[in-house]
């Protein structure tokens, strides 16, 4: 009997770090809001090790000190490694891969519980999305 582990790690190839991937994404990308993220997204068509390359961002007009754009770009990572495997499966079992972007837009941090279900709610539309 097999069986699916589940893997909680965020590793280098899954961080989307390409200027040119980047560019490409902000260019020819869909995009929807999820509040307090603008998720950008777009199926990739070179083959990754992951079925997925996600990049967080936050603004420095809303947040000036780097210790708080760190911080939300933290919690945001950490609530996406925590539940990215439904998407992950999802997207193997029809062998896509997508690029992700997600850009924080609220003007104060939220709450690691309030990101975690905010992040759920992402992963769920761009599951229905593809």
């Amino acid at each position: 009997m097999l069986f699916a582990i589940k893997t909680y790690s965020f590793s280098k190839e899954e961080r989307l770090k390409s200027r040119k991937l980047i560019e490409t994404l902000f260019r020819e990308g869909k995009a929807f809001s999820v509040f307090p993220y603008r998720v950008v997204y777009m199926p990739l068509t070179e083959p990754c090790k992951y079925p997925v390359q996600v990049g967080f961002s936050a603004t420095t007009r809303r947040f000036p000190h780097a210790v708080d754009r760190n911080r939300i770009k933290r919690l945001g990572r950490e609530a996406w490694r925590l539940q990215k495997q439904a998407l992950y499966d999802h997207l193997r079992s029809q062998s896509q891969q997508l690029a992700v972007f997600l850009i924080y837009t609220d003007k104060k941090i939220a709450d690691f519980s309030t990101l975690q279900d905010k992040i759920s709610v992402i992963l769920k539309k761009l599951q229905n999305s593809i």
